[in-house]
């Protein structure tokens, strides 16, 4: 299948610190991914180089066939969208103005947003359930909320890559699901992947599971294939038990704990 992004020989350090060692994978086009790991092993610089957000020490990033430095930051929100981590935004901007924001990419200097674009955030705030709070201020809304808002801002870009950054940290767990949902439906073309620390959900909705660890990739493939006993206890350094969910056959994880 086509790759949506490609990434040669990657290396990126923090000062002297290295935290991306050699990192070479494909993401091919329609498929949901997971990036997993313990803390520290590169999962989110991963995704900012990725993004353009930080600059690669060493190696290359294409989007869609195009290096990512020699592309405007504009260009790049065409194609590809980002749901934060952390999200700080002080300005007291309304949910529905912070969604509407995700049109920017496609308008001129100056111009204005036109009823297609107010239309793609109205149906994007439907889909992501905070229609009902476009009026508030984003200052106002709790973390959970926030985070519903800014994951709309990110589908009213409508592009064919998006990255979650940890996307279900704010979100109790009928949220979690309806959210990931959301992503996992999306147009068969669009390229989804997240940074996942629960690893039941990782397993449960992605297609492929890449498994780092101090800035290595351990693993990728099906999550069958990736959460084993075996790579759970070499770099989480836990004992697990493994059976096999009941919705669809992947991997769910069960810890050894002795009391």
């Amino acid at each position: 299948m086509e790759a949506s992004v490609q990434i040669n020989k990657l290396f990126f350090s923090y000062g002297s610190n290295p935290v991306l060692k050699d990192i070479s994978i494909n993401f091919e086009k329609g498929k949901f991914y997971s990036i997993i790991g313990p803390n520290g092993s590169g999962k989110t610089t991963l995704l900012k180089n990725i993004s353009k957000m930080l600059s690669v020490v060493k190696g290359t990033v294409f989007i869609e066939n195009k290096d990512i430095f020699k592309i405007s930051n504009k260009e790049i929100s065409k194609k590809l969208a980002v749901v934060p981590q952390n999200i700080n935004i002080e300005y007291e901007f309304t949910a529905y103005d912070i969604v509407l924001m995700g049109r920017t990419p496609f308008k001129r200097r100056f111009e204005d947003y036109n009823e297609e674009d107010k239309d793609i955030a109205e149906r994007v705030m439907r889909l992501t359930s905070t229609w009902e709070i476009k009026d508030k201020l984003i200052t106002s809304l709790s973390g959970g909320e926030q985070q519903r808002v800014i994951a709309a801002r990110a589908l009213c870009q409508d592009t064919d890559i998006i990255l979650l950054d940890e996307p279900t940290s704010h979100l109790d767990i009928q949220h979690q699901l309806g959210f990931l949902n959301i992503f996992k439906s999306l147009k068969k073309d669009v390229t989804v992947i997240a940074v996942m620390h629960d690893l039941n959900l990782a397993s449960l909705y992605s297609d492929e599971i890449i498994l780092v660890e101090k800035g290595s990739i351990i693993d990728k493939g099906e999550p069958s294939k990736v959460i084993t006993k075996s790579n759970i206890k070499r770099v989480y350094d836990i004992d697990v038990d493994i059976i096999r969910n009941t919705s669809n056959g992947s991997p769910y994880i069960i810890p050894i704990v002795n009391l």
